[in-house]
């Protein structure tokens, strides 16, 4: 009788503890002591709480060992705030988004993670946070744990400012019908093992990509009109000069009538002298417009390469070429038959 008596002692004071605390790994422990306390397992408030038995067994022997106060953290003082303010936080997001660790006195570290935003939040503001409490506020305030990605550091940002404002003359004289088609061209080449991006799958386990040992591809050219959505796509075993002239040789064809505006990068074969002959005698029919240097994000079939991997190329190891260049008609034959889906998705940004 004497140990029920004291056993619900401790699972009111629990349950008080629990109401009076805002971080969550705390409350987790006092969770963990609750069921404990119900008669739960070691194994089966882990299932329920979803944490390691043996975080269930350090909780319970830090509880036996010193009760409600061993399952508090006393690494910050008891006077110190338990949160930011809302200026504090706009400052946090502010160094998070345009400085790296080692700018702001973390030295050598490159990237962000939970335990230096706590390290810089305890220095700044002598607000302590549990890491699955920190997790949480990031969240609230909008940040994720997210993969960067490049830009390159080369580009001229105010070349790259004239070529959108001639683009807009070139728009427009599509619309007054100076110009009948403006096309975006660029080269990409399909790996058989591309790359390994996120995807759905069970909790807790890794999707599996089997891989072959080998390592071929397919060289595409393509070109993507900006007005329809339509794209015209050749493959080839190499790039070099003599296959870019009769790409636009075929490009020409397929846009049999009225002039051609087409836009491509500086590769060094779209300079070649090679082109020069034909060039001039298409010159009232094709120009070409280049993009600034190092402008990739200015070239919208760009987009349609990345959206060929997203969907049928990345996570996938291709036993031969003939696996990939199936997979790349079957992507092709498909974005032919939803060409508005294309212009909303790589043209309206330009």
């Amino acid at each position: 009788m004497k140990n029920m008596i004291s056993n619900l002692i401790e699972y009111d004071s629990l349950l008080s503890a629990l109401k009076g605390t805002r971080l969550t790994q705390i409350s987790q422990r006092i969770h963990t002591i609750l069921h404990h306390l119900e008669g739960y397992l070691h194994y089966e408030i882990a299932n329920l709480l979803k944490i390691n038995p043996h975080t269930v067994s350090n909780y319970i022997n830090k509880y036996k060992t010193s009760g409600i106060s061993g399952l508090i953290e006393r690494k910050y003082s008891p006077g110190a705030p338990t949160y930011l303010t809302s200026e504090q936080e706009k400052e946090l997001i502010k160094v998070i988004t345009e400085h790296t660790p080692d700018e702001v006195g973390f030295e050598p570290r490159k990237n962000w993670n939970i335990d230096i935003i706590r390290e810089l939040i305890k220095r700044n503001y002598e607000v302590g946070y549990s890491k699955s409490g920190m997790a949480d506020a990031l969240h609230r305030l909008n940040l994720s744990y997210t993969r960067p990605t490049y830009t390159l550091k080369k580009a001229d940002p105010e070349k790259q400012e004239i070529f959108k404002n001639n683009f807009k003359i070139i728009k427009d004289d599509l619309i007054n019908e100076k110009i009948d088609h403006i096309l975006f061209e660029d080269e990409s080449m399909i790996r058989d093992y591309q790359a390994i991006q996120k995807t759905w799958f069970v909790k807790g386990e890794q999707r599996i990509v089997p891989t072959y040992g080998k390592h071929e591809g397919v060289k595409l050219v393509g070109v993507l009109n900006y007005e329809t959505g339509d794209v015209y796509c050749e493959e080839h075993e190499k790039y070099d000069a003599e296959v870019f002239l009769g790409f636009l040789n075929n490009v020409t064809d397929r846009y049999s009538a009225g002039k051609i505006v087409l836009i491509l990068d500086n590769a060094r074969i779209h300079h070649a002298k090679l082109l020069l002959p034909y060039l001039d005698s298409m010159k009232d029919r094709l120009e070409l417009v280049f993009l600034p240097p190092y402008s990739p994000n200015l070239n919208i079939i760009e987009g349609l390469w990345k959206w060929l991997k997203s969907e049928v190329i990345n996570n996938v190891f291709f036993a031969n070429v003939g696996q990939i260049q199936k997979a790349v008609r079957d992507f092709m034959k498909y974005i032919k038959g939803i060409p508005k889906v294309v212009i909303d998705r790589l043209c309206v940004k330009m």
